[in-house]
């Protein structure tokens, strides 16, 4: 399972030829040494709550329509009293950028896009990553962390997205593409990772490219932007926008390119949820019983910078050699887990709350950490929806939360029970590994002075404001999907450098071919209106979050099958038992690989997702409906895998 695949090997050799085409940007090493998680204090600052994003007009066509840019500004993300910290945000591109005393909609994490079920919007997506954002003479600035050129990347140097043999980090303008998560959107409108482009920076060297090879916009759009239009043409559910270009996907969005993106439709509004959430006109001081809460971890430097690493070393100690003298990337990190957490943009936050009914729409927004949520007292998560919206039946009554990277929770909770003066902690119990699995052995959980504390409420006298609402005591019914199609394989699969046994980077696959790049030729093509079963045969040690564009999907079951086996009939390119060689080879089958019963979803898992938890030794079974034609993606969202390889496109064909 650890041997280099075919396409890597012509990955690797092709890498080779490219010596010393390109060059790099010297980038100074991070000097600040990292800041002690135990000496920051927790529970200091308020909970930010993002409010909804200001839209530009309403077009004539019915479309909504916004503005909406990057920049890099300074935020108060450590506690008062810390030095403040430099990220790169979304706002209102009209509006200036974050300072003391300027009213500004750019924050960490962004404002909230709020709308309604089938309201179209129409977004301008402005890349102002530059010194002075607005001016002619705007100078580009580089990116906040190091940037691994050997990795397949939105490579502006290069006349298409590939590797560089540089072992020095880029240091050039910074390419960015953003994707609203879960949406059902036309493939020119979904942030496709080559569709990325440069600011609109006066410095830009002659010979970049300022945009990606599939670059698209939905109208004519200026230098370093792209328009996409969004139908919202999907039920009510919590989405969320993030960084997508090629290859750097991880850095930005550690940077701080991410926010909500809120659905609601009248369905929802029947159901009398606890309220009100932040809405455009919103006076000062007003009180919030729906709130969205991102959490992340991240590390810090002592100088407040973010801090992320800048070699290999960091993971496993491994210190070379490097590409191009072996295949083991010089910068990139298998996995990252930063040492605090933060919620909404604030280091360990604590929210100030009525002893009532409270709403809230859970992300784990980190780069590679799964969450297990739980309060440090009995209380219990009322669970109504996942990443598709609302779950069917009798809302779920949880005593912990489990979210893989991307994936979402809408929960309510009742805090009635307490009085003024009460004091409860969010904790985390997840390890700093992707587990996914239940339960944790003790000695495995987080560190519960550091990543096993999340946030802290405080309880406050009870008002009479907003809409108390009510659990519901049931939800709409869900339509199973079923199909008489064949079921499609895919693997997930790890190539290892052996000499010294360190990951190399992370694949995805067949039952043909268990090493594929993302620019091999394409493998998941589907006819337009099919709906298909995939079997996610999981072949690795890890658990990983798997998200597919376009759709929303429902789990069918997970089968627990033989890993070694199904391995050796790919590489020999038969069944499970064995045949002539000289007969006709027939993809195996994973099913005739099965070691023990199906396991049903998980109860949070019976309604629509667009992210699962594929298991180590596990087929994950999943069915989708394919409605739309265009080509969209595939991957793994540990950030740090889908950078290296473990992403594939997804033709969708009329």
């Amino acid at each position: 399972m650890h041997t280099l695949s075919q396409s890597f090997l012509r990955r690797f050799i092709w890498l080779i030829l490219l010596v010393g085409l390109f060059g790099a940007y010297p980038i100074a090493a991070q000097d600040s040494p990292i800041l002690d998680p135990l000496t920051i204090p927790k529970f200091v600052d308020p909970l930010v709550i993002p409010p909804a994003m200001p839209p530009m007009n309403q077009a004539a066509d019915g479309f909504t329509e916004y503005a909406i840019a990057v920049r890099q500004f300074q935020q108060q993300v450590l506690p008062t009293g810390l030095p403040q910290t430099t990220v790169w945000g979304y706002g209102n591109a009209n509006d200036p950028s974050p300072a003391p005393g300027v009213v500004s909609s750019f924050n960490y994490p962004a404002f909230t896009i709020e709308t309604r079920s089938n309201a179209p919007i129409r977004v301008t997506w402005m890349n102002q990553l530059v010194d002075n954002p607005g001016s002619p003479d705007a100078q580009y600035l580089p990116h906040l962390f190091a940037i691994d050129q050997t990795l397949h990347w939105a490579n502006p140097a290069a006349r298409m997205d590939m590797e560089s043999m540089s072992p020095e980090p880029y240091m050039g303008p910074v390419p960015i593409v953003t994707h609203v998560h879960g949406a059902h959107v036309a493939a020119e409108s979904d942030g496709y990772p080559e569709a990325w482009f440069m600011p609109a920076a006066s410095n830009l060297p002659e010979d970049l490219r300022t945009q990606g090879n599939l670059y698209a916009s939905a109208q004519p759009a200026e230098a370093g932007s792209a328009v996409f239009e969004y139908s919202n043409s999907q039920r009510a559910t919590t989405l969320w926008y993030h960084d997508h270009a090629l290859g750097i996907t991880r850095l930005n969005v550690y940077a701080g390119m991410a926010g909500f993106w809120l659905l609601r439709d009248d369905v929802e509004d029947g159901l009398n949820l606890p309220g009100p959430a932040p809405q455009l006109g919103d006076e000062p001081g007003t009180r919030y019983y729906e709130i969205p809460l991102a959490i992340q971890d991240r590390t810090f430097a002592e100088d407040g910078s973010l801090w992320y690493p800048d070699e290999r070393s960091y993971f496993d100690g491994y210190s070379g050699p490097f590409i191009p003298e072996t295949t083991v990337p010089p910068i990139w990190n298998p996995e990252f887990f930063g040492n605090t957490m933060l919620v909404n943009g604030r280091t360990w936050p604590y929210l100030e709350f009525e002893p009532r009914l409270y709403r809230f729409r859970l992300l784990n927004g980190t780069n590679s950490r799964f969450l297990l949520l739980k309060f440090n007292t009995e209380l219990a998560f009322h669970q109504i929806g996942t990443e598709g919206g609302l779950l069917p039946g009798a809302p779920l009554e949880l005593d912990q939360i489990l979210l893989a990277p991307a994936e979402r929770a809408d929960v309510i909770v009742d805090f009635s029970q307490f009085q003024p003066g009460d004091e409860i902690v969010l904790l985390n119990l997840g390890p700093d590994e992707p587990f996914g699995e239940l339960p944790i052995e003790p000695e495995a959980l987080a560190n519960p002075e550091t990543t096993g504390q999340v946030m802290q409420f405080r309880v406050v006298e009870l008002t009479d404001n907003g809409n108390p609402g009510e659990i519901p005591a049931s939800l709409p019914p869900i339509e199973r999907l079923t199909t008489e199609l064949p079921a499609r394989t895919v693997t997930l699969n790890e190539e290892m450098f052996m000499p010294a046994d360190v990951p190399v980077e992370a694949l995805l696959g067949t039952n043909t071919d268990l090493g594929l790049d993302w620019s091999d030729e394409i493998t998941e093509r589907i006819q337009v209106g099919d709906t298909e079963i995939w079997n996610i045969v999981n072949l690795t040690g890890d658990a990983h979050p798997i998200h597919l564009h376009l759709v929303n999907f429902q789990v069918i079951e997970r089968i627990p099958f033989d890993v070694d086996r199904f391995h050796d009939a790919v590489v020999g390119g038969r069944g499970p038992h064995g045949g002539d060689n000289n007969a006709p080879l027939e993809p195996p089958n994973p099913l005739d690989f099965a070691i023990g019963s199906a396991h049903d979803p998980l109860s949070w898992e019976m309604g629509w997702k667009d992210t699962v938890i594929a298991y180590p030794g596990m087929v994950t079974r999943i069915i989708a409906n394919f409605d739309m034609a265009g080509l969209y993606v595939w991957h793994c969202h540990i950030l740090e895998h889908e950078d290296n390889e473990m992403m594939r496109p997804m033709l969708v064909t009329e």
